[in-house]
């Protein structure tokens, strides 16, 4: 067995030793980069990918969900922070329902679960009332946490006691919530609107004045039906709306004066300022359905009638015996006959009964000034302008202002609005006209293209002329190179290297050029 072994390590070694060594380095790197690249495909198809399942826990929340994964065996991540946990990635479908099935998951909150949890037997009215109120804060964290743009709450409500005696206005209760935001997330006033609305009508006898929201960077967040906006908030919305009416009546001026005196012949400039104030009014009114007799619809009618009849009474009576009596004189005189009637009717009408809840409008123009500037006829001549446009002008802008300020409750004179309009004729500053502000330009790009082609062809055929002239003197000093008569040395008749040395050294003293010559073409033959 060990001689096969020699054999085969011999062979192997034959083998082996048949080969270079770059050949042997090669194969050595190639084996080993087989291995490498096995390795980490292995290790890649066996490694565990994990995925986030939950994000943004509460303490409490994590604790249950970390003891659920623990229980089950499901291998997970837990971050630092303690408020994301990732799983892998094939089981986070799996982990989610099962958290989700054990309602573990409560963002911090238990709500009415914390009944479920404990038994109420043995229970004190005050623990009741504790875990009754945490039950309910808990329950409005759960429905306002699950808003899409909010990571957290916390809700804190004061419930009025209960006194054992009847009061005649009942105490309200107050609520304050506290919201995390999403980083990238921004609550607008209709989901503002919804928390309120969502708190309001959780918890009994909570009105929407008092309740107070505020985000985690300490800003008031108003509900519409409160007030409204926040201050900051409140202040931008309204500077928009100013601006944006002065634009729209700026736009609309130009516009309309434009196609009447050109449009490169107006300038408009509008200032307004406006009253947000809000008012509310009720209005209760009753009027008959009946406008010609102005009368209501009947819905009852009751009639009753009584009628009685006397016939009187005949003489009688105990005659009078006493001291102040006349004797034998009847006690009581005979009476006459009478009759009675009694009527009554009785209608009940019903009237239109109309309650009216007035919002006023969410602006009003307090006050508005324009002024218009229009460029005359003749530039330089402001007279041009006929007083007759500049008063058709006027008389339109005074219009505009009326109108505008119709809602202001304000009684304004003629004099007044003209006040506030201004028209006037001036030459406009503006730069030279469009078209020759064009034909300048293309004029200067056209000269400063000639100006680049002119260097560009003084250079060129400078560079050409050098050039040419070097040509020319390369061409001469060739030529006069193969005209020179080069010395021949007779160097097959020399017998020793001594005689070849001074026949060099004599052509040297006696000819110095063309020894130097003769030394240029032994050089060039080499």
């Amino acid at each position: 067995m060990n001689e096969n072994l020699l054999q085969y390590w011999e062979k192997v070694k034959q083998y082996w030793n048949r080969y270079n060594r770059t050949t042997k380095i090669t194969f050595i790197a190639t084996v080993v980069l087989l291995v490498l690249t096995a390795a980490i495909i292995s290790y890649n198809l066996s490694k565990t990918e994990y995925s986030l399942a939950f994000t943004e826990l509460q303490p409490s929340d994590a604790a249950a969900i970390k003891g659920y994964l623990d229980t089950a065996k499901i291998p997970y991540h837990l971050s630092a922070d303690g408020k994301s946990i990732e799983v892998p990635t094939n089981q986070v479908a799996t982990v989610k329902l099962g958290v989700e099935s054990q309602g573990l998951n409560k963002n911090g909150s238990l709500g009415f679960g914390v009944f479920s949890n404990s038994s109420s037997f043995g229970i004190t009215d005050n623990e009741f009332k504790v875990k009754y109120l945490n039950a309910i804060q808990g329950e409005l964290q759960q429905l306002i946490n699950s808003n899409q743009a909010i990571g957290s709450s916390k809700v804190l409500i004061s419930l009025p006691e209960e006194g054992p005696f009847l009061q005649q206005q009942q105490e309200k209760a107050t609520a304050s919530v506290v919201l995390q935001t999403k980083q990238g997330y921004t609550l607008d006033q209709a989901k503002i609107d919804t928390i309120y609305n969502l708190v309001s009508h959780s918890v009994k006898n909570l009105p929407l004045e008092n309740i107070t929201i505020s985000d985690q960077y300490g800003q008031n967040l108003v509900s519409s039906q409160a007030g409204g906006k926040s201050s900051a908030s409140l202040v931008t919305s309204q500077a928009d709306i100013n601006a944006q009416f002065r634009n729209d009546l700026q736009k609309n001026i130009n516009s309309m004066l434009g196609r009447m005196l050109g449009p490169d012949k107006v300038i408009v400039s509008v200032f307004s300022t406006m009253n947000f104030d809000q008012k509310k009014s009720k209005e209760q009114l009753v009027n008959a359905p009946n406008q010609v007799d102005q009368k209501g619809l009947e819905i009852s009618l009751q009639e009753a009638s009584e009628s009685y009849v006397n016939n009187g009474a005949d003489t009688g009576g105990v005659p009078g015996t006493g001291t102040t009596d006349v004797p034998g004189y009847p006690g009581a005189a005979a009476s006459g006959k009478s009759n009675s009637e009694k009527n009554s009717k009785t209608v009940n009408y019903e009237v239109n009964r109309i309650t009216n809840d007035i919002i006023s409008t969410p602006y009003v123009v307090k006050d508005l000034s324009i002024n218009v500037g229009i460029e005359p006829p003749v530039k330089d001549d402001p007279n041009s302008l006929t007083a007759e446009t500049k008063a058709a002008v006027q008389s339109a802008l005074v219009n505009i202002v009326r109108t505008a300020l119709a809602d202001n409750k304000t009684t304004y004179t003629d004099a007044d609005l003209q006040k506030k309009v201004t028209v006037f004729a001036h030459s406009f500053v503006r730069p030279a006209d469009t078209l020759a502000s064009k034909t300048t330009t293309y004029l200067t790009y056209a000269g400063l293209a000639l100006a680049a082609l002119a260097i560009g062809a003084i250079g060129g055929f400078a560079l050409r002329r050098r050039r040419k002239a070097a040509q020319q003197l390369e061409q001469e000093l060739n030529m006069t190179a193969s005209k020179a008569e080069l010395p021949t040395i007779d160097i097959e008749n020399v017998t020793n290297d001594n005689q070849v040395r001074k026949q060099l050294e004599t052509l040297a003293k006696k000819r110095p050029e063309d020894f130097v010559n003769l030394l240029r073409t032994w050089l060039v033959d080499e």
